[in-house]
């Protein structure tokens, strides 16, 4: 029933027969007419053909997640083998969103492959909500984010604790009203905003100053917009991000204020443009985990990858 399962999977991929056997290296033709033997020995079509681009019918979105689940129980056991040889082979594929797979994963990944040189590592940079797919399709074996995942699907290990920080160009004029609660990237790198005394900034000093906030759904607006509105505070915001790095360039610029984590401040040069405030640690401070699928089996590789974080 499955016979042919990769063709199809290939196809579900990129949901174009011409890009699917470039992948495979077959021709359209022959790509096409495996898929269509597949569908008659099911008796039920797969794709449905008539859109632009392909689209998954009622049964072929079954057939895929039936499909998943068998490469699910090869990858295992295919990981179950490499343990056999003591990681003299193997594989591990990491995920991570523009700010850990620039600043966390690269030195973790080296130290990984210093240690295990028999290893392949992939590393992967999406967005959360395309980690979290690969995640549970199994195409990943980890990742890592600073968002909360379903406990039900998702198993963590506990990474580091970030914290949020108010980020405003020098030439604000608020600043002169908050200068008894600034800090610059010097204090954030000695963890000056981690002493339990050191003073949170009133947001009601920069209510006439433009924002910068990231797009709804990502956890550093989430939590920004908490922040904001346990503080009474309404925000004038200029502009919506994708990325947190983006925001933080853009107030170096003097664009607006923006909200930027201390991982990320702690791997960055000294701006001049730029004046740093702590805020309410109640929402400003957030995990940051390393993420696997519940019940699926864990490689060794992992597991010593894990171990030397």
């Amino acid at each position: 029933m499955f016979q042919g399962m990769d063709y199809v999977y290939e196809v579900y991929k990129e949901m174009n027969f011409s890009k699917a056997a470039k992948n495979l290296y077959i021709s359209q033709p022959s790509l096409s007419a495996a898929v269509k033997k597949v569908e008659t020995r099911l008796g039920f079509p797969i794709f449905d053909r008539s859109t632009t681009p392909i689209q998954l019918t009622e049964f072929g979105k079954e057939y895929i997640k039936a499909i998943e689940v068998i490469m699910d129980v090869e990858n295992g056991f295919n990981n179950f083998v490499n343990d056999i040889n003591e990681l003299k082979s193997g594989s591990i594929s990491i995920g991570g969103t523009n700010l850990f797979a620039s600043y966390i994963l690269p030195p973790l990944l080296s130290g990984f492959t210093e240690k295990y040189p028999f290893v392949d590592v992939n590393l992967v940079e999406a967005s959360t909500s395309e980690l979290t797919e690969k995640l549970f399709s199994g195409s990943l074996d980890l990742i890592i984010d600073n968002n909360c995942m379903d406990s039900s699907i998702y198993e963590k290990v506990f990474f580091c604790e970030e914290h949020l920080i108010l980020t405003v160009p020098k030439a604000f004029f608020s600043n002169e009203k908050a200068k008894d609660y600034r800090m610059d990237l010097k204090d954030i790198k000695n963890g000056r905003h981690l002493e339990p005394d050191f003073p949170v900034v009133p947001l009601d000093f920069f209510r006439d100053e433009p924002f910068l906030f990231l797009k709804s759904g990502n956890d550093t607006r989430i939590r920004a917009d908490k922040i904001c509105h346990n503080s009474r505070f309404t925000p004038k915001i200029k502009l919506k991000l994708d990325q947190q790095i983006t925001a933080y360039n853009l107030s170096s610029y003097g664009m607006g204020i923006s909200f930027t984590g201390d991982i990320l401040l702690s791997h960055i040069y000294e701006n001049d443009n730029l004046v740093y405030y702590k805020l309410d640690n109640r929402d400003a401070t957030r995990d940051v985990n390393f993420y696997y699928k519940r019940n699926r089996y864990m490689t060794r590789t992992v597991r010593e990858f894990l171990k030397l974080n």
